[in-house]
């Protein structure tokens, strides 16, 4: 028998009703460890393309330029399907919700392609091992943006509250920091093992198949506990709305995207975005450089190195919430991207002036471990605050549009992200060239000058993008005090949105 009118409005009510009560009650801890835990699938990812650069510039042979363009190129794609992504997350209705559909569906795709990503065919030239580098690395990404941007649009749907959503940041940036400690460390001591051909464990070939099925089982992994663990929260996150009558077209959804991309402080957000992942994905890409070329450090050091992730992580996760109550979280994300990285680059300058301790030295790698940790731990509060205030553009923007595209707005944080994996690994290849560093280059066989010629580009260039991305965050003009407002109104509306819901189905709002 077909339901009355009366019947769904009734439903949807009492729908309404149960998701703001379950919106009020904390997170369980479970959902909330199983949201953090997904951040390890694109910690591995980001860690692993770190090193795609060096195996196949140095293991395969391919020069870097080649290597660089045609991971950089992938980025194309990205700016085409992200937003994409983001809009059609929007608006997917179905029984598990809008994000999880996606999150669920991208892990077997995303473990596949990256493993496939470190097996290029036999007897391609070095254009042609270009070609398959963009191909698979393209759908790598898209099938990681799949899941990363669902993921991260939940949070403003999981929680409102300003100081929670820096929080659930917070679990989630050390999940992926130590995920990045734990896949490093791991592939470094235990596959990337000298051999009499290979003195230097991680220019070991051998190695890298052990990798490639490593990260890909870990990815698929941690996002598959993601969207299982967090089932249980769909609940409590805003549902998409029912289709209009009229269908917008592909025409109308781009100009939804391009609008929220006009977005004042999101705009500040995003050009901030690409300047710091670009810097931390050539920061990510050169580190293995440094600890080969230049520090002349084994396999199993660079592996005590990797463990800076976790105690930043650590460090970084408590701090960041009270820095932002503080100082504000566009102060709070300024001044820790620029403390981060000039702590991060000190001992590459002392290296240059000849001022740091030889290779061998047995303080080599305390100090960088030192160095190292509390610089990233300053870089780690920058990118959980930034993560926080693109959060609070989400209500900003249903404000004044009456729209909530948390998954277009996110798509740009999943697009930043993706720029470590691309426009970092472009801008370290430039670096590379403009060094004349050479290809499969014996550690034993690099000069002073060849050191001092990849510190020269690298340095000053890493420095610029910090400070010009820190620029852009002064356009950002979102503090507590609009987030609240903003808060407040949307909660207002809602509230007349459930009571006219609750009249239209003959039930009477509850008294005050």
């Amino acid at each position: 028998m077909a339901r009355g009118r009366s019947g769904e409005l009734s439903d949807s009510g009492a729908a309404a009703r149960e998701m703001a009560d379950t919106a009020q009650r904390p997170m369980p801890v479970s959902a909330r460890f199983a949201y953090g835990f997904g951040a390890v699938s694109t910690a591995v990812k980001n860690a692993a393309f770190g090193y795609l650069l060096l195996y196949y510039n140095q293991v395969v042979g391919i020069p870097a330029t080649i290597v660089s363009t045609a991971i950089a190129a992938t980025l194309i794609v990205d700016a085409l399907v992200d937003p994409f992504i983001g809009r059609w997350s929007d608006m997917t209705r179905s029984r598990i919700g809008r994000r999880h559909p996606f999150i669920l569906g991208a892990a077997i795709p995303t473990g596949i392609f990256f493993i496939l990503l470190w097996f290029p065919p036999a007897g391609l030239t070095d254009v042609q091992t270009g070609i398959w580098i963009f191909v698979v690395a393209s759908l790598t990404r898209v099938a990681v943006s799949a899941y990363d941007i669902p993921s991260t649009a939940m949070v403003p749907e999981l929680t409102r509250d300003y100081a929670e959503r820096t929080k659930l940041f917070s679990l989630r940036f050390w999940f992926g920091y130590v995920g990045t400690f734990a896949f490093v460390a791991f592939s470094l001591s235990v596959f990337f093992v000298k051999t009499p051909d290979y003195p230097v464990g991680q220019l070991n070939p051998e190695g890298y198949v052990k990798f490639a099925f490593a990260g890909g089982f870990a990815m698929m992994f941690a996002i598959l506990a993601c969207g299982l663990g967090t089932l249980g929260q769909i609940k409590r996150m805003r549902q998409a709305e029912a289709p209009p009558a009229v269908r917008l077209g592909l025409g109308g959804h781009l100009r939804e995207v391009l609008t929220a991309f006009r977005h004042r402080s999101f705009l500040a957000i995003f050009a901030f975005g690409v300047f710091k992942f670009t810097a931390i994905g050539m920061a990510g890409a050169m580190a293995i450089y440094f600890n080969t070329y230049i520090y002349d450090l084994s396999a199993k050091q660079i592996a005590v190195l990797a463990f800076e992730a976790v105690t930043a992580a650590t460090l970084a996760a408590p701090l960041a919430p009270h820095f932002s109550r503080a100082l504000g979280k566009r102060t709070t994300a300024m001044l820790m991207a620029m403390l981060g990285i000039l702590l991060n680059a000190l001992p590459l300058g002392l290296v240059y002036f000849g001022l740091f301790f030889p290779s061998g030295h047995p303080l080599v790698v305390p100090t960088l471990l030192v160095l190292g940790t509390i610089g990233g731990g300053f870089i780690a509060i920058s990118l959980i605050n930034t993560s926080s205030m693109l959060a609070d553009v989400v209500e900003d923007y249903a404000v004044k549009s009456g729209q909530h595209l948390s998954g277009v707005f996110f798509s740009a944080s999943s697009f930043m992200q993706q720029c470590s994996a691309a426009l970092g690994v472009f801008v370290s290849g430039l670096v590379l060239a403009g060094a004349n560093f050479p290809e499969k280059a014996d550690p034993t066989a690099v000069t002073r000058a060849m050191e001092r010629s990849l510190l020269i580009h690298y340095v000053p260039t890493i420095l610029m993008l910090w400070l010009v991305g820190c620029l852009f965050l002064l356009y950002y003009d979102i503090d507590q005090t609009r987030h609240r407002a903003n808060v407040g109104k949307l909660r207002a509306l809602e509230a007349e949105e459930k009571a006219r819901q609750l009249q239209d189905a003959g039930v009477a709002p509850p008294s005050l």
